[in-house]
């Protein structure tokens, strides 16, 4: 670990402490007794920043500190559960088909383009207009994790293209093992970096399309989301009636949580690279 620390660059360094600061936040922090910051009426209307409300109280009588508390999360809920569903089932599927070849490969291929090439946003659109509403953080997150999948199948593909030519993958087959062992046991570890760096970066993403769905008003409105507490904000006019905290910290957190995954990736691959010699 100290190798690590020593060896990490800055940007890689401040993306760790902001994405730990909202798993805090999100995870933490948000198991502290409170009152239910989603119910109305549960203090009174308008109120500055205090030591009772950190952050005030919004024009229902919600308490703003504990509903970004709960945006947060949601949305980190949504984005890991995006980002370990599109992770798993990509390399798995592209490491199979890759490995596989012949009729498997076509058809693993076929199913993974036409998700690739299927717009997203239409759908997601009807998935959350089905929803009538109401949803919860797991099926909001399965609905985004239908699009998750297709990039990471295709770009994994290619490294099984690759690794399978190589002479330990002979030795291995030559020794009994089955296809899917060979894959989970012998080119899955090649895979595992790349894996972890498009898991960071599939958070980011579905917690990007939530909090646009959202803003859109297309989000399931019982959800407390970092998006949908700004679209809350926005059609209560918590801007006109100059209500800073309400309006500004969603928008504030989201920003922030943006740039230290960004942060995160983008520092873990310099690494990966500096510690690879490139």
């Amino acid at each position: 670990m100290k190798k690590f620390w020593k060896n990490a660059n800055m940007r890689l360094k401040v993306g760790m402490f902001m994405t730990a600061f909202f798993m805090i936040l999100g995870f933490v922090v948000y198991f502290i007794p409170h009152v239910d910051p989603f119910s109305y009426n549960s203090y009174a209307n308008k109120l500055p920043p205090s030591w009772e409300n950190f952050l005030g109280t919004t024009s229902m009588g919600q308490d703003i500190f504990w509903l970004l508390i709960e945006a947060i999360h949601n949305s980190l809920a949504i984005g890991l559960i995006v980002a370990l569903i599109g992770t798993v089932l990509g390399v798995f599927v592209g490491l199979l088909a890759g490995f596989s070849g012949g009729v498997l490969d076509r058809v693993l291929m076929v199913i993974t383009d036409t998700f690739v090439v299927i717009p997203s946003l239409p759908i997601l659109i009807l998935m959350t207009s089905l929803m009538k509403g109401s949803s919860t953080v797991i099926l909001m997150a399965l609905v985004l994790a239908m699009f998750a999948w297709a990039w990471p199948s295709r770009q994994i593909r290619s490294m099984a293209l690759s690794i399978k030519e190589r002479d330990f993958i002979y030795t291995a087959k030559f020794s009994g093992e089955g296809t899917v062992q060979v894959v989970l046991t012998e080119i899955l570890p090649f895979a595992l970096t790349w894996s972890l760096s498009n898991f960071m970066n599939a958070t980011l993403a579905a917690i990007a399309s939530e909090s646009s769905l959202a803003v859109l008003g297309l989000s399931p409105a019982n959800l407390v989301s970092l998006g949908n507490m700004i679209q809350w904000a926005r059609t209560r006019n918590a801007i006109l009636a100059q209500q800073w905290f309400w309006i500004g910290s969603p928008i504030v957190a989201t920003v922030l949580l943006f740039i230290g995954l960004f942060l995160l990736i983008t520092g873990y691959n310099d690494y990966m690279s500096m510690k690879r010699g490139r």
